[in-house]
């Protein structure tokens, strides 16, 4: 998998933060070197978030969000605001554009800059690593060829900066990054702050973790039925693959209905089987005794989240009852077929459970309940389709509230009994 081939959901999420025409859009512009996104002296133009992959040198493949003004008012204000607030969630690290020409003008910074302070303390508590950028400065210059390196503007930036009182940690720096998206100036300086805010190895982790290494032979049991996308493989699986081989691994792939033969086949049992969670009975069943074993969605489950989280979660399984009501969360929008696992194999497991009075209730993609009040247990997928930022967004918000989360994997080896005789981590 080359670089450009990286999932927009393993990829780098930097969001622009600031007001409506503070030059958010015309900064993604000139980062990107295209007109990603429309750009116009009207406040409030951008509207739904505009998410844009690229390549940034030195960090990798990235997505870059260009978000609504945090200060968008009225009823359509208002839903512009609240994509912004979901793109938050999703927000590795945060860029915070204030125009140089109007932070200039005002005569009260503290007053003018209040609603940047607001959103810089919600950064800081998410500990999201953030850059502030003094987009413009080349209409505060003053010097005839528009230079933004000079004392005006360095003056104004050192005021800014004494006003939102940046910790000046060593990591998220001191002072604002002085940039003109019109002219390009700066944007070198900018793309230098944002190696040195990123960790080396900030997305270092390997999704099979120490579960295989050089030499061991893995099995795949990958079931073709009718959810199997027709002349490929799911992103999960594709990943899984490539993660082995990355750590070269002996790798086989069968369907469940090859499981005996291919077992017959080997020389010596594999060191892990890895297998989709909806045949985790069947192939726990059939499995050597020696061989360690897991599931897609349950190593997606570590990857993107928290796994010991979704692990206790899975406590709450043995507490449901008739009356109990669930909801389900699905990362991907694709409309659900026949023997779903979501919206039919889940639930078909937990009434014949718990009975058919048990309340299930599904959201899809981003969608995702504010007050989780009166839910027993959120059951969600492997969110393959999310960033990591993202899901262990949705871990905390669901904790925060004392409603107890879980996977996919997690809960089928649970209702299989075997939770406690599978690899997790």
């Amino acid at each position: 998998m080359s670089l450009n081939d990286t999932p927009r959901s393993d990829r780098l999420h930097i969001a622009i933060f600031g007001r409506r025409n503070a030059g958010k859009s015309s900064l993604l512009n000139a980062f990107t070197g295209r007109k990603a996104a429309i750009v116009s002296e009207t406040a409030g133009t951008t509207t739904d978030p505009v998410y844009k992959s690229m390549e940034i040198h030195g960090l990798g493949p990235c997505v870059l969000i260009d978000t609504a003004g945090f200060d968008d008012n009225g009823p359509m204000g208002e839903l512009r605001v609240q994509g912004t607030e979901e793109a938050l969630k999703k927000t590795d690290v945060a860029l915070v554009v204030i125009a140089a020409d109007a932070a200039a003008r005002g005569s009260d910074l503290s007053a003018a800059l209040e609603a940047e302070q607001k959103w810089l303390a919600r950064l800081a508590k998410k500990k999201t690593p953030t850059l502030i950028v003094l987009n413009k400065s080349d209409a505060v210059s003053g010097a005839k060829d528009g230079t933004i390196n000079n004392d005006a503007v360095r003056t104004l930036a050192a005021r800014i900066a004494g006003v939102l009182n940046m910790p000046g940690d060593g990591v998220n720096p001191v002072e604002p990054v002085p940039v003109s998206a019109a002219t390009g100036q700066g944007l070198d300086a900018l793309r230098d702050a944002l190696l040195r805010l990123v960790p080396e190895n900030w997305n270092a982790r390997s999704l099979t973790g120490d579960m295989a290494s050089d030499g061991d032979l893995v099995l795949l049991v990958m079931p073709q039925d009718i959810q199997a996308p027709q002349g490929r493989l799911i992103l999960p699986q594709v990943q899984t693959i490539r993660d082995l081989l990355d750590k070269k691994c002996l790798v086989m792939s069968v369907t469940t209905d090859r499981l005996d033969a291919a077992l017959d086949a080997l020389a010596r049992p594999p060191k892990l089987i890895i297998t989709d969670s909806q045949v985790f009975g069947e192939v726990y069943a059939k499995k050597p005794a020696g061989s360690r074993l897991t599931s897609f969605s349950v190593l997606m489950a570590g990857y993107k989240g928290d796994i010991d989280a979704f692990a206790e979660g899975a406590d709450a399984l043995g507490r449901l009852g008739p009356d109990s009501r669930v909801l389900i969360a699905e990362a991907c929008a694709h409309a659900p077929l026949a023997e779903d696992i979501g919206r039919v194999k889940i639930p078909r497991l937990l009434r014949a459970r718990f009975g058919d009075g048990i309340r299930i209730e599904w959201v899809r993609g981003t969608d995702f309940p504010a007050d989780l009040s009166g839910y027993d247990l959120v059951i969600h997928c492997g969110a393959c389709m999310f960033n990591r930022t993202y899901m262990l967004e949705r871990q905390k918000h669901a904790a925060a509230r004392g409603v107890p989360m879980t996977n996919y994997g997690v809960a089928l080896a649970w209702l299989a009994g075997i939770l406690d005789r599978i690899d997790l981590k």
